[in-house]
């Protein structure tokens, strides 16, 4: 059972992007991309919003140069390295659910060599591998501070700590973006981390399951034999050996467009949107006041952003 609940637990993200983290992993796309997702800075109950993928994108932009500023005045060179786009952020989850995505990108094989490929090459690292032993110390804890300045704690949804230095340049970024960097901290970590609170019982119900057994009918009337998403992930890197690279890739995206075009005939990607919705109402009373605080401190952020970057998502 423990793939279907690591399923299950990105199958919450289809609907909901960052909020329905899970607490092994935070990346699963959302069934919407940034432009189709609500933009307006409230939702149809009054409150605060998530921020569009884009949006994220530019907020991360600021984060970097105000980290880059607080380098240099330590002292130190620090380079903007690429920030993700929007199709980078879709990769990873359930179900792919994007036709025209999958017919670009498939699984996003293709984007995480890309993104693998530019921490390789990130001339930060460079740079402080180049530093005389102490200056490469130093660098180090100005950037990601050490435990000795001082420690914030989180406590989990699910059970469980986080630690994190309070004070560093990325410490410092982040304050000026969110205004209170131990509020934060402790509001996205439980923001991010809900999942685990109701997805096990999202994965039961029988609305899910029959929409699953559904989009499972679909892909073998296509041709392709499988109980659920997940099982094709399991499949596809032995379907490629043997294959070169472009033949490979072929393979995925075959496979990554019969699966989009299936969540969406099968109604799976609604039925888990319209469930989301639901087992969320129902669960996380007790995480509103985070959940709400997350948000309001991410609009923020992103006004600040706006100034910082003179630009808008």
């Amino acid at each position: 059972m423990k793939r279907a609940f690591a399923a299950a637990c990105t199958a919450a993200s289809i609907v909901v992007g960052a909020v329905a983290g899970c607490t092994t992993d935070g990346n699963g796309p959302s069934a919407q991309d940034g432009s189709q997702r609500d933009t307006a800075s409230t939702n149809a109950m009054g409150e605060a919003r998530e921020l569009t993928d884009a949006e994220q994108i530019l907020v991360q932009r600021a984060e970097q140069l105000l980290v880059k500023k607080c380098m240099e005045s330590e002292g130190f060179r620090y380079w903007v390295g690429p920030l993700p786009t929007v199709d980078d952020l879709k990769g990873g989850g359930y179900v792919v659910t994007d036709v025209a995505w999958a017919k670009k990108h498939g699984y996003g094989s293709r984007l995480q060599e890309k993104v693998q490929e530019a921490q390789r090459n990130d001339p930060n690292h460079s740079y402080a591998n180049a530093l005389p032993e102490k200056d490469r110390i130093r660098y180090g804890e100005t950037l990601e501070g050490t435990p000795s300045s001082g420690m914030l704690t989180a406590e989990l949804p699910g059970g469980g700590t986080v630690r994190t230095p309070d004070a560093s340049c990325q410490v410092d970024a982040k304050q000026q973006l969110y205004g209170d960097f131990a509020t934060w901290f402790r509001a996205e970590k439980t923001a991010t981390n809900l999942s685990g609170m109701y997805v096990p019982d999202l994965v039961d119900d029988k609305r899910f399951v029959r929409a699953v057994e559904r989009w499972s009918t679909c892909m073998a009337e296509a041709g392709h034999a499988y109980a659920d998403p997940p099982a094709i992930r399991e499949e596809l890197p032995g379907l490629a050996e043997g294959q070169d690279a472009d033949e490979a890739f072929a393979v995925e995206v075959d496979l990554a467009v019969a699966e989009a075009t299936c969540a969406t005939s099968s109604s799976l990607s609604e039925t888990a949107r319209t469930l989301e919705a639901e087992y969320r109402d129902r669960k996380l009373g007790p995480y509103r006041e985070d959940i709400a605080a997350y948000q309001r401190m991410s609009l923020t952020a992103l006004a600040r952003a706006e100034d910082i970057t003179d630009s808008t998502a």
